[in-house]
């Protein structure tokens, strides 16, 4: 996902970009202002954690894009693209390293594990919304 902050910066091209270039593939891809009960459904792992409520008022501040990506190891990868999710830790080249500068406000969100995935990827789409396709690349990218 590409939060609000992302989308209010003009990078949502530049993110995609590296997600692309990596070689990872974009299934399905939504632009919208996320629901607050829609935010807390997914950040629910959060709920009593102070920053919560922050959390949930950023996220549904503005437009974000959400995606569902797939590829080898997508998961891993995808983090790695990101950084670490506090800024002043993610690695330059990274994007949080390149972009972001405090933690709410890190610009990205990636899943954590598989079962992280399933369960955002079922919050944010329906299955009819993501294809299911090759690329003309696969056969070079993968072994």
């Amino acid at each position: 996902m590409v939060k609000p902050d992302g989308v209010q910066r003009g990078i949502v091209g530049e993110i995609i970009s590296r997600v692309e270039k990596k070689g990872l593939k974009i299934v399905a891809l939504r632009m919208n202002v996320i629901a607050e009960s829609v935010a807390k459904e997914h950040y629910n792992e959060h709920e009593d954690k102070p920053f919560f409520a922050s959390l949930i008022s950023y996220v549904t501040s503005g437009p974000s894009v959400s995606m569902v990506i797939e590829g080898k190891n997508a998961i891993s990868t995808m983090r790695t693209i990101n950084g670490a999710t506090n800024p002043a830790d993610a690695l330059p080249g990274t994007i949080r390293g390149d972009f972001a500068i405090e933690t709410g406000r890190n610009v990205v969100h990636a899943s954590d594990s598989v079962d992280s995935g399933k369960r955002e990827i079922g919050i944010h789409f329906e299955m009819s919304e993501i294809s299911d396709y090759s690329k003309i690349d696969e056969e070079y990218l993968y072994e």
